[in-house]
């Protein structure tokens, strides 16, 4: 399994890929069965850190602070929806090749649509798996980010109003799987405290 989630994670890092994908891909590499048991998304998650670390050190933090400023800028444009950010972008082990997933929590779940033709933004509808499993609307777009100076999907997912409740229970280990734009905010600014101490040690 160990061994898995290390193929795995170079997959997530190096192609983009969500967690489920680089497993799947990961049993197919490797050359093992099907049913093999697959890793935690926490085993995947230790495995992606560890990897960047050791490969990725240099580059990620700036495309990490590029990807959550620019969702920052979405929650900023999406604020009537009560934007929650997830994926690997809140995580922070989001590089350049990663998307933005926003949780929209709407009233009505064509305000969301209306507004980005209000915008005269094109998107694609597909439907995806909610957080608790359920089937839900996923609103997907290209937006350039000039700090990557490139295109960024960003997949805007459409929740009822009171499933805001539910989304902001912390996981196994106490961690908040989403954040609003205050918390993503208090997130940018720690991390810019955090390596301004570091350069601060180096110097």
């Amino acid at each position: 399994m160990q061994e898995i989630a290390a193929c795995a994670a170079r997959l997530v890092v190096e192609e983009g890929l969500e967690y489920g994908a680089a497993k799947r891909r990961a049993v197919k590499t490797l050359g093992l069965p099907l049913r093999t048991a697959l890793p935690s998304n926490e085993q995947m998650e230790a495995q992606v850190y560890e990897y960047i670390a050791l490969f990725c050190s240099e580059t990620q933090p700036q495309e990490l602070a590029a990807l959550r400023a620019h969702a920052l800028q979405w929650m900023d444009r999406l604020d009537v929806f009560r934007p929650h950010l997830g994926g690997a972008v809140w995580r922070g082990t989001a590089t350049r090749l990663s998307d933005i997933y926003l949780q929209l929590f709407c009233d009505d779940s064509k305000s969301t649509e209306i507004a980005l033709i209000n915008m005269n933004l094109s998107y694609d509808v597909r439907t995806v798996k909610g957080f608790h499993g359920e089937a839900v609307d996923a609103l997907s777009l290209h937006s350039f980010c000039s700090e990557l100076g490139e295109d960024i999907g960003v997949h805007l997912l459409i929740y009822d109003h009171d499933d805001l409740r539910g989304a902001l229970k912390p996981d196994a280990q106490g961690r908040s799987l989403r954040g609003d734009v205050k918390a993503l905010k208090k997130l940018i600014e720690r991390k810019c405290e955090h390596q301004a101490g570091e350069r601060e040690q180096n110097e």
